[in-house]
């Protein structure tokens, strides 16, 4: 993704863990670690 022109900004935001099951984990700017809640409302997609 940072290859091309559009992607050479891009970053990792997480990471999606064995355990517990079914979470993805966001890293905040202090270093610790919170799940990303599940969408409610309109499901629009996320840029993975």
């Amino acid at each position: 993704m940072k290859s091309t022109r559009y992607g050479e900004g891009a970053v990792i935001i997480g990471e999606v863990v064995a355990e517990p099951k079914s979470r993805v984990l966001l890293k905040t700017v202090l270093g610790s670690a919170r799940v990303v809640d599940m969408l409610a409302g309109e499901m629009l997609p996320r840029i993975c």
